[in-house]
This record gives structure tokens, C-alpha cells and sequence, in this order.
């Protein structure tokens, strides 16, 4: 499938990149010496990595249904390149606060809008019954190499220095995945990577408006997806209290335990194990799926997850909070797996794209409010079991919705 691997190579190279300017700009922004962090600035650094797309997913949408998906890839690429670079500058003459955040904002948001394109390209790549293997390898390598691309961040802040300069010179890095992924996507014919169909209409200004109504429509229509919502959006929230807790921990109250460190080192050894959940849940989703069905497999994943979240989390050490976030991440994934293909197999090619978008839009939504509401009530240095205790009722709730929304479903 030589449509597959195009797509795949064009979608390492853009989350290299992302892993790149995601951990660039942590450094930048959390791990500097020359600024400042507290629970409300972190939160904001969420805010600024999740939000973007979320404000312009439901209107972006319509145009993946509309646009040629080809030259959506092509073109978001290069733009992103472009935020890169204004991005890195910004941060090497110590622009901090609104104007780094709303240049952060762009790329972000830009990247989202070409991984929705992707993952609506995907079913014109590879066979129907073979999408959920196709998301599983997709995504799970893709997951590794946005991991790489950290580590090469991390890597590259040594080198050149902790600082306003050094964390400028490597965020710029990102920019090479950006060319490498819009170069790629390039090599497709116009037209298949779709969409075959528009159902919208005629005036672009009246259907990107209906964007976020179509895409909700359509996933409402599903049973199936509207489940999966529910389960990630127990998830999304979850994960959201766990992930801030965790950054404060790393940063003022945990120490180095021999191999393990803290620190900005302790997140990219969180973001490895991490990665080696996502692995773990490529390989094995397709599998479990065939074997228990989808719903079984989702109600386990959201199982594991709040055990792991009770057990591994509360400790607060550093040694259980690094498995926590290998067994949590590789939950999550099953998750997202699950629901990815749900949309693929059971939303048809005409709103796909608008449904995609509206899954990143909520989820992300979620996760910052999730995040912002954690940062009002914990201490600085991230100690606080009852977050976490709620953290873990939430998946458990989730799993109750999920129960209730796939009653619709009448495979069920």
C-alpha cells in the first residue's frame, strides 16, 4: 500500500517536529532558569498547547470535507514551518506571556488542523477492514517518533543551553519536520486523498459556519462514536489533573533516584515510558479487539486506567508515577484507537472530516479545563491525593456513560 506509507512517512516527520516544539517550548517556558512557573503558568502552557485547534476545529472541519485533503496537507505544513521559526525567535528575545502563548497557539493549531486531515485521509489508503490495524501502527509509531523528537529537544537544550537563546535554537529544529512532512504529502495525485463527495453548501462562508452542527449531527448518528466520546472524555479529564500534578512534582518536589531524575530530564523519562504504552497498546489493540469486541475492550481500558491511576499515582514517588504514566498513556491509546476507528468505519467520508475535528475540539476543551480547574486547588509542589482520587472517580464515570450511550448501538 504505497498510498499508506506515503501518508505515514508525511506524519512521522510532522510529529517529529511536534516532539521537538513541544519540548522546546517546555524547556523554554517551565524549565528556564531565566523564568518562572507556577500551577496557573503551566496551566496556561496547556492551555496554549491544547486550545488552539479546539477554537477553530469546528470550522476547520468543513473545509477538510470541502478542500482538497492533498493540498490541505501540503500547505498546513509549510505554514507551520513558518509559526516555528516566529515561535523560536519570540522566545530567543524573551517574549514571554500573551504575544509567545498566541504564537504557540498558531503552530499548534495549525498541526492540528493537518492531523485531522490525515486521519480523514486514512480510509482512502487502506482497506475498510483494515483500519484499525492502520490506526494502531499509525498512530502508535507516529506516538514513538513525536517521543524521538522530545528526546532530540532534550538532547539539543544540553548542547546549546538552558537559556532564552539555547531554547530558541532548538525549538527551531521543528521547523525541518514541517518541510519534510509537506514535501512528502506533495507526491500525492490531487483528489485521493478526498473527500469524493460535498454535502455542503455552495457558499464556503455558510458551510464552514455549519461545521461544528454537521460534524455533531453525524457523530450523534453513530452510537458507536457517541460512546467513544464519552469514554475519552473521561480520559481527557483525568489525564488532565494527573499530567499537572505530575509537572509540578518533577519540578519541586521530587529528587533523582539514581536512574531516575526529575526535572525536565524526568519528563522526557515520563514521555519514553509513556511511549513504550502507546507501543504496548498499538501492538495489542487490534488483537484484543478481535477477540473481546470493541466495547469490552474499551470498558478495560478505562478500568486499567483508574486502578493505575489509584495505585500507582498516589504514592507520589517517582519511581510508581513513571509506571503510572506508562500503563495510563497505553490505556489512553487503546482508547483513542478504539474510537478513531469507530469514526473511520462507521461516520461516512462526507462529514468525516468535521467529526475529527470535533473530537480534538472537545477532548482538547476537556483537558484544559480539566487542567485549569486542578491548578485553583493544588499546592505548588503538586501534593494533593484528593485530585488524584477524583482523577480516578472520573474514569470510572466514564465507563458508566460509555455503558449508557452504547445502548443505541444495535449490534450491541
Amino acid at each position: 500500500m504505497p498510498g499508506f506509507r506515503r501518508l505515514l512517512f508525511s506524519r512521522f516527520a510532522a510529529q517529529w517536529s511536534d516532539g521537538v516544539f513541544r519540548a522546546g517550548l517546555a524547556g523554554a517556558v517551565l524549565f528556564n532558569p531565566e523564568r518562572g512557573a507556577d500551577p496557573l503558568t503551566i496551566a496556561g502552557g496547556f492551555a496554549v498547547l491544547l486550545l488552539p485547534y479546539s477554537l477553530i476545529g469546528p470550522f476547520a472541519g468543513a473545509l477538510l470535507d470541502r478542500w482538497d485533503r492533498k493540498r490541505v496537507l501540503v500547505l498546513a505544513n509549510l505554514l507551520r514551518g513558518l509559526a516555528v521559526i516566529a515561535a523560536a525567535l519570540a522566545v530567543g528575545f524573551g517574549v514571554a506571556g500573551t504575544e509567545l502563548f498566541v504564537l504557540a497557539l498558531l503552530v499548534e493549531g495549525i498541526s492540528r488542523f493537518s492531523g485531522s486531515g490525515m486521519s480523514a485521509s486514512l480510509p482512502h489508503v487502506v482497506p475498510k477492514d483494515t483500519l484499525v490495524t492502520a490506526n494502531a501502527v499509525a498512530a502508535t509509531l507516529g506516538a514513538g517518533v513525536a517521543v524521538l523528537g522530545g528526546a532530540c529537544a532534550i538532547g539539543l537544550r544540553a548542547v546549546l543551553g538552558e537559556g532564552n537563546t539555547g531554547s530558541a535554537w532548538t525549538t527551531s529544529i521543528a521547523v525541518l519536520g514541517s518541510v519534510v512532512a509537506a514535501a512528502i504529502a506533495a507526491r500525492f495525485a490531487r483528489g485521493s486523498l478526498g473527500p469524493d463527495s460535498v454535502d455542503e453548501p455552495a457558499d464556503p462562508v455558510l458551510a464552514v459556519a455549519h461545521g461544528l452542527a454537521d460534524g455533531g449531527k453525524a457523530a450523534l448518528a453513530a452510537p458507536t462514536v457517541t460512546a467513544g466520546f464519552v469514554a475519552l472524555f473521561a480520559h481527557r479529564a483525568s489525564y488532565g489533573i494527573s499530567l499537572l500534578l505530575t509537572v509540578l512534582l518533577m519540578r519541586f518536589a521530587l529528587r533523582d533516584a539514581g536512574p531516575l531524575k526529575s526535572g525536565l530530564p524526568g519528563l522526557g523519562q515520563m514521555a519514553l515510558l509513556a511511549g513504550l504504552g502507546i507501543l504496548l497498546a498499538g501492538i495489542s489493540t487490534p488483537r484484543l479487539v478481535r477477540k473481546f469486541g470493541r466495547h469490552r475492550v474499551v470498558l478495560g481500558a478505562l478500568g486499567l486506567a483508574a486502578i493505575a491511576q489509584i495505585g500507582l499515582g498516589l504514592p507520589m514517588e517517582l519511581a510508581t508515577i513513571l509506571g503510572a504514566s506508562f500503563v495510563i498513556t497505553g490505556a489512553g491509546q487503546v482508547l483513542k484507537l478504539c474510537v478513531d476507528s469507530a469514526i473511520q468505519s462507521d461516520v461516512p467520508d462526507e462529514a468525516r472530516g468535521r467529526v475529527f475535528a470535533l473530537y480534538d475540539t472537545l477532548f482538547n476543551i476537556t483537558q484544559v479545563a480539566a487542567v485549569a480547574i486542578a491548578a485553583a486547588f493544588t499546592p505548588l509542589n503538586g501534593r494533593s491525593p484528593l485530585l488524584l482520587i477524583v482523577a480516578t472517580a472520573v474514569y470510572l464515570l466514564g465507563g458508566a456513560g460509555y455503558l449508557l450511550a452504547i445502548r443505541r448501538d444495535s449490534r450491541v
